[in-house]
């Protein structure tokens, strides 16, 4: 029988110390995995990282479970915990959910922005802008952008649930995965959208957000199961 390939997570984590809390072993495991450093699938050997971490399996599994309810872990009977994958019929799914949400504080947010959140959308703005042929960096960037429009609402219950939405697509890394001329396009809408969000229209921007999530459902769509995916059957 051939070795067993050493899973790649592991070569990601940071461990400053041995001995970490619990709270410490689940923010490094939950940093790697939203990163994209671990893509969905990778499996997280529960003993050999107990023993990176310098701590017996019952953090570390304990962390796990964390993350299972979170989304980002998958546990399988005889096959242990690994990143987890997502159909391509959930990734368009948590789309659809990360666009309702969004949408219901863009107008709040509008209304609420101060000159400090203009300034901060359109700084982001300006590094999308820079990034469109670097996806991964593309990617970070986007969310920060979005984010940037919903923040100001202030409604804080809904903007975590869109982190937690958002935060089950990162393993993949949507953006990596399309073409530059789609990352451009999109990149084109994201600039109708500040225009009008740091100009108060909430109607234009409402409309013109509508029109870049139509646009990048129909980007996500084209991701196919090379990408990380688990396959709908």
């Amino acid at each position: 029988m051939p070795p067993r390939r050493r899973s790649v997570l592991l070569a990601q984590l940071t461990i400053d110390a041995p001995g970490g809390s619990q709270g410490a072993i689940l923010d490094e495991l939950r940093r790697v995995i939203l990163a994209g450093d671990a893509p969905p699938g990778t499996p997280i050997p529960l003993g050999e990282v107990a023993e990176l971490f310098g701590v017996s399996r019952i953090p570390v599994r304990e962390a796990l479970k964390t993350l299972i309810g979170e989304g980002l872990v998958d546990h399988r009977p005889n096959a242990g915990y690994a990143v987890a994958q997502l159909t391509s019929a959930e990734l368009r799914e948590m789309y659809i959910v990360r666009e309702v949400l969004e949408m219901a504080a863009l107008a709040a947010a509008a209304e609420a922005a101060t000159a400090t959140d203009h300034a901060v959308a359109t700084a982001v703005d300006a590094e999308l802008r820079d990034s469109i042929d670097d996806p991964q960096r593309y990617h970070r960037l986007s969310r920060e952008f979005h984010m940037a429009l919903a923040r100001p609402s202030n409604m804080h219950r809904l903007l975590h649930m869109l982190g937690a939405a958002w935060n089950i697509t990162e393993p993949l890394q949507p953006m990596v995965h399309v073409a530059e001329t789609d990352r451009a396009a999109l990149q084109a809408d994201h600039r109708e959208m500040l225009d009008a969000f740091v100009a108060r229209d909430i109607p234009t921007l409402l409309d013109a957000s509508e029109r870049h999530h139509n646009r990048l459902n129909g980007v996500i769509a084209t991701i196919g199961d090379e990408a990380g995916l688990r396959s709908d059957s």
